[in-house]
């Protein structure tokens, strides 16, 4: 795990997140690639050139987040692109290549109800990418306790565990793997893929109406420092992506939360 990107919102939330990035960076030595998308504005009838006022305005507000923050011994660099959120992301990544994307779960979202603001929805629903979102305020803290949670043990590829597989290397993380049988369930889905056997250090079987009842029946259990889902067709946001946005009373953490892309 090289490279993470950390969209920057105009929130204080925001310098909160790129904390977390940094500090989970320096303990992995990735470079943190601190990043904000800007509209295409025109005006008819004027010489200004307004994008480059945008630009200029996007990098200095950048530069001004990271001077805000303890960089610590972290390769911390600036990018700035014109246009959507997930285009410019997608552009970034075919460019350097990006493992992890680290995002505050509310964004510039300020409805208490949100568990996960627009911003974040949309990348964990649109992204190819893994995603890491970081509750308000959380501050960062080794990760030695992973709850693994799925709804079923197959594995699409054995690229998809790849992230959870690095942390868990890494911090040498218990990896407690929570599968939750919901109605409809099928019985394959109750063997575990070889790949997850490998990471995972207890494994616990619960019966659930949804996958969240089962975290949150398990969570004061393991008392985890992470959250790990899929996001797939099987997965945990099965239910969820007719929308960007998920409320609470959908899904909430008040731990970090990694997202792990499975087709």
């Amino acid at each position: 795990m090289k490279n993470i990107l950390v969209p920057i919102g105009s929130t204080e939330t925001a310098k909160n997140t790129l904390q977390y990035a940094i500090d989970f960076a320096s303990e992995i030595n990735a470079k943190v690639f601190v990043f904000r998308a800007y509209g295409v504005h025109s005006k008819a009838g004027t010489m200004i050139n307004i994008n480059k006022i945008i630009e200029r305005e996007t990098n200095l507000y950048l530069k001004t987040m990271v001077n805000s923050v303890d960089i610590k011994n972290v390769n911390v660099k600036l990018v700035s692109a014109q246009g959507s959120l997930l285009d410019t992301v997608s552009n970034v990544d075919n460019e350097i290549g990006i493992d992890l994307i680290i995002v505050g779960a509310k964004s510039n979202s300020i409805k208490e109800e949100l568990f996960l603001g627009k911003t974040a929805g949309s990348l964990v629903k649109q992204s190819e990418i893994p995603v890491l979102t970081i509750p308000e305020g959380y501050k960062y803290s080794r990760i030695n306790n992973i709850l693994m949670a799925c709804k079923s043990g197959n594995i699409d590829s054995k690229s998809v565990l790849k992230p959870v597989q690095f942390i868990a290397k890494k911090f040498s993380s218990e990896v407690n793997l929570l599968l939750i049988k919901t109605p409809g369930y099928k019985e394959e889905d109750l063997i575990i893929d070889k790949n997850l056997k490998k990471i995972q250090s207890t494994l616990t079987v619960t019966e659930n109406a949804t996958a969240f009842q089962g975290v949150l029946e398990h969570f004061q259990t393991h008392q985890p420092d992470m959250l790990c889902v899929f996001r797939r067709k099987r997965g945990f946001f099965k239910k969820l992506w007719e929308k960007n946005t998920i409320l609470k009373k959908e899904f909430y953490s008040n731990v970090p939360l990694l997202i792990l892309i499975g087709k």
